[in-house]
């Protein structure tokens, strides 16, 4: 990957003592045909490595095959949107200071011996918008002067947990180490907070303007105004839907992570040439809900479209994304001839492909 994949940043990152390096120190212009001025530079990045900087690359689960599936079924159970990078550290080397990360993290060792502490939060259970930067000075000051909850020596094959807000920092011991972390994006409860807060939002009463001449300091002058807006606030929550809550968390897990890769050609001729006695499957990682819409309709709805399709196909739908493989002639419902106007619809909008011979 870092001299023959024409990886760019920000797909890989450096770090020493604490610190991230600027990527101008290990990029540089595409050459012929390649017009790209942040490509990465591997004699640079040898030297620095040789210096003691850490290798990140980040999202292996856009670029490196295994880890693209691993991911894909491993947020397909979670029903969390999850991202996965390495991280190779010179020996006796560190790459970052403590810190907290803002997900939960699993920790697998594939090379050498790296020793970890971690420290209690400062900042229990962090937001996305809450980085560690923000309380730097208790993060260094617990890391410093507490003693460690955890303080290990992770081997190839050990697998350690990170809740989010937990602090950590890690050392390679005397040789190269190499670590995965599997970040999980949960989602929170102050998901549906935001969620809440964009949907009360029609509620005209909440967009009434204040008078003029107010004097937003003063508590006191202010004070009747928040009492009325939280009582409008309380009507207007109460007023909510949960379809309407539960679409707009899912608007934004949904996309936290794409379903499995497609081959396009392959997928165009497959799709061009479909006939009874060819096998399907659903994509695995696509996200995906089904209703009726009382039209004689049924749609399915997809993280950025909705399709909607002849009632008359709900039961062969259903089966087609029941996540096992369908041969094209015996899927319930419906006769051949829709099966495959059905299949091929579904096959050029991606939410089914080819099973593998």
């Amino acid at each position: 990957m870092l001299s023959r994949r024409g990886l760019r940043t920000p797909f890989l990152r450096l770090a020493r003592h604490g610190s991230v390096l600027d990527s101008s120190s290990f990029t540089g212009g595409g050459g012929v045909g390649a017009e790209i001025g942040d490509q990465i530079r591997d004699d640079q990045v040898a030297a620095l490595f040789a210096e003691g900087a850490t290798i990140v690359l980040q999202a292996l689960h856009r670029t490196w095959p295994s880890i693209i599936g691993f991911t894909t079924s491993l947020t397909e159970e979670l029903g969390h949107p999850a991202q996965v990078n390495a991280y190779i550290t010179p020996p006796s080397s560190q790459g970052f200071s403590a810190h907290y990360d803002v997900h939960d993290v699993f920790v697998l060792q594939l090379a050498g011996r790296k020793h970890w502490k971690v420290h209690a939060p400062v900042h229990p259970a962090p937001l996305r918008g809450q980085p560690w930067s923000e309380h730097a000075g208790a993060v260094a000051t617990r890391a410093r002067d507490d003693a460690p909850i955890v303080d290990e020596v992770l081997e190839p094959g050990d697998v350690m947990y990170l809740p989010r807000g937990w602090l950590h920092s890690a050392t390679a011991l005397g040789e190269i180490s190499a670590h995965l972390t599997v970040g999980v994006h949960v989602v929170t409860r102050f998901a549906l907070v935001e969620a809440f807060a964009a949907l009360v939002a029609s509620d005209e009463r909440l967009r009434a303007s204040l008078p003029l001449g107010i004097d937003v300091a003063d508590p006191a002058e202010l004070g009747p105004y928040i009492g009325a807006v939280r009582e409008d606030l309380i009507a207007a929550l109460t007023a909510v839907a949960p379809e309407d809550v539960a679409r707009r968390v899912r608007g934004q897990v949904w996309t936290g992570n794409r379903p499995e890769p497609l081959a396009p050609i392959a997928a165009a001729t497959f799709t061009s040439n479909l006939a009874a006695g060819d096998t399907v499957r659903r994509r695995g990682g696509l996200r995906f809900r089904v209703r009726e819409n009382g039209d004689g309709q049924v749609v399915l709805e997809l993280p950025d479209r909705r399709l909607a399709l002849p009632s008359s196909t709900s039961i062969a739908l259903t089966a087609l994304l029941d996540g096992t493989a369908w041969t094209v002639g015996e899927i319930p419902g419906l006769n051949v001839d829709d099966q495959v106007v059905l299949v091929r619809r579904l096959l050029r909008e991606g939410v089914l492909m080819a099973t593998t011979p």
